[in-house]
């Protein structure tokens, strides 16, 4: 190696692992990002800063950019396809691992994993692989059945091993060197969960789709919001959101879920109890639960449960277990929900899926359950009192061309 060459490597080294360092055991409650002046180093798709989201990090180099991901403690070095460091660069450590960018190819471990993202990013033509079909996203499906996406077997290193990336949820399983952990879900509010655009937007150049699509939702939620707190200035409904799970009750304690329903212009009954479970099996937890409950204006159901189609309104008073509902507001008004609208299957809900990149839609369904119109049709709730159905999500419901990006749906608000 010439002296210039061996000077030159040094000089990137010497920049990545000082940004390294300046990343690794950072975590900014405010996600804010150091940006450097993005070169046009064959990247072409603008620069992304992080706004609201807490738990990864962006850096841009000449010719690479680093991403620090707070959730698994890993930086992941992506270097651009046409630059000298592409091809004598490698790393795959417990703290690093390099990718050739942009994407070429990628596969997915789908269980419980928000494709949606690829969608609204225009990426789809390049996902090749996917750990299963049980996935709530129809022009996804459609891809599948065409044999555009192959079904691998992420236990076979083999057949995962030939993607340039494989994204993941799941941060405790063992992990090869083109994995990469994708996990808004650990974000605490919907927007730094739905900013998480950004993160997938870095490996495949496409920055500034990705901020357009995350500026529009943005924009759309804090208008809804702002509606909705004009509407709940004289009065918020009292919101319970519950879970039931063999004959125990919880009000949810998850931030995101609390967020959603103050944005939305409700008040959560758990601010006003110290108690979170009731046993439906004992006398005194029972006669506490029922008084809560009567009152209560808005009940969302987030029960899990292996036969969505079966699960009416009968079956949560049964669960319950009431007989006299004349003190429930929620049962007399007909506002007892759940999310589960939308599916493919009792696992493969939308709610998981197409709800995480769009938070302004959730934000209107519940401002329509809090505050009904009658001219709102939810996306990803259905009222139970009023028994709505459901919308099965299908292959040949993909009426749209899977290559191009999918646009956002921005909610009138006014």
């Amino acid at each position: 190696m010439s002296p210039a060459s061996h000077s030159l490597l040094l000089l990137i080294a010497s920049s990545f692992f000082a940004c390294i360092g300046s990343l690794h055991g950072s975590r900014s409650s405010a996600g804010v990002t150091t940006r450097v002046k993005l070169s046009n180093s064959g990247s072409g798709g603008g620069v992304s800063k992080v706004e609201d989201a807490s738990d990864f990090h962006i850096y841009y180099g000449n010719a690479f950019k680093v991403i620090k991901n707070g959730i698994d403690g890993k930086s992941y070095l992506l270097v651009q396809n046409d630059s000298r460091m592409a091809g004598r660069t490698k790393y795959c450590t417990s703290r690093i691992k390099s990718f050739i960018i942009p994407m070429s190819n990628y596969s997915v471990d789908a269980a419980f994993f928000p494709v949606s993202f690829f969608e609204l990013l225009g990426l789809l033509g390049s996902l090749k692989g996917i750990t299963t079909d049980s996935v709530a996203s129809q022009c996804v499906l459609k891809m599948c059945e065409a044999g555009e996406i192959a079904m691998i077997n992420k236990s076979d290193p083999q057949q995962v091993q030939q993607f340039t990336a494989h994204f993941i949820s799941n941060i405790d399983e063992s992990q090869y060197c083109n994995y990469a952990t994708f996990v808004p879900s650990s974000e605490n509010y919907p927007l730094q969960r739905a900013e998480w655009i950004k993160y997938l937007g870095v490996f495949a150049n496409v920055e500034a789709r990705a901020n357009q699509v995350y500026n529009a939702v943005k924009e759309n939620y804090l208008c809804l919001a702002k509606l909705a707190s004009i509407k709940s200035a004289r009065l918020k409904p009292t919101v319970a959101w519950m879970e039931y799970n063999d004959r125990i009750w919880s009000f949810t304690k998850e931030d995101f879920v609390l967020k959603y329903v103050e944005d939305a212009g409700g008040e959560n009954v758990d601010a006003s109890i110290s108690k979170m479970t009731y046993n439906t099996s004992n006398p005194d937890d029972l006669d506490q639960l029922h008084a809560i409950l009567c009152t209560v204006d808005v009940l969302i159901d987030g029960t899990s449960i292996p036969d969505a189609g079966s699960y009416n309104l009968s079956t949560f008073l049964q669960n319950v277990a009431v007989a006299d509902t004349s003190c429930f507001a929620f049962v007399s008004n007909q506002s007892v929900w759940r999310f589960d609208k939308r599916l493919r299957s009792a696992t493969a809900l939308d709610w998981y899926d197409g709800a995480v990149p769009q938070p302004q839609l959730v934000l209107a369904d519940l401002a329509e359950a809090f505050f009904p119109t009658g001219n709102y049709t939810t996306t990803y709730f259905r009222n139970l009192a009023k028994g709505d159905g459901f919308i099965s999500i299908t292959a040949d419901t993909c009426f749209r061309d899977s290559s191009t990006a999918m646009e956002p749906t921005i909610v009138p608000c006014q």
